[in-house]
């Protein structure tokens, strides 16, 4: 009889195993269609904008790198400069920001001379809802109006703080679109 009721106490013990916990849904993440898409989109948008002095279009084949351009605007010490620059995109944009860097030299309190961009919405202050056009106009707004309390180039900060961004601010190695 013994034995019998350890057999019931096995097979009781084997009939009340609780249920295996619910997994948690996999990470969020993001389609490569849903990218190549969002980007087309993008794309054309932008060629529709009609917005002076901004372009940009993906480089050869490779729809996560673009090169673009933008003029300096109007009434600013960039008047008439045209600076080039690549975007390079996340897999998990729009999520993330695309990198973004002057590829013509340009002096400038928020650009190192490597092309870096201090600029907030390609780093903290980034949403998805902002696109390359977003992108584009800010940085050429940037260039008349920067932020000198956050240089990446101190000397050109200072000179422009010594200038009140005059017109002598000296511009360095744009492109002159004469």
């Amino acid at each position: 009889m013994a034995a019998t009721n350890v057999q019931s106490e096995d097979a009781s013990q084997h009939n009340n195993i609780a249920p295996p916990k619910q997994s948690l849904p996999p990470p969020k993440t993001v389609d490569s269609q849903s990218v190549l898409r969002r980007l087309q989109s993008e794309l054309m948008a932008l060629m529709m904008s009609g917005d002076p002095g901004v372009s940009a279009f993906p480089e050869e084949d490779n729809i996560f790198c673009w090169k673009g351009t933008i003029s300096g605007s109007k009434d600013t010490v960039f008047e008439g400069t045209v600076y080039k620059l690549s975007l390079s995109f996340p897999n998990d944009y729009p999520f993330k920001p695309p990198k973004v860097k002057f590829e013509t030299t340009c002096f400038h309190p928020n650009v190192d001379m490597t092309g870096n961009i201090c600029l907030d919405i390609l780093q903290d202050k980034w949403s998805s809802a902002y696109d390359v056009r977003t992108i584009l106009i800010s940085i050429q707004s940037l260039l008349g109006e920067p932020n000198i309390s956050s240089p990446l180039n101190p000397e050109a900060a200072q000179l422009w703080s010594n200038q009140a961004g005059l017109r002598s601010f000296p511009v360095y190695f744009g492109e002159d679109k004469g």
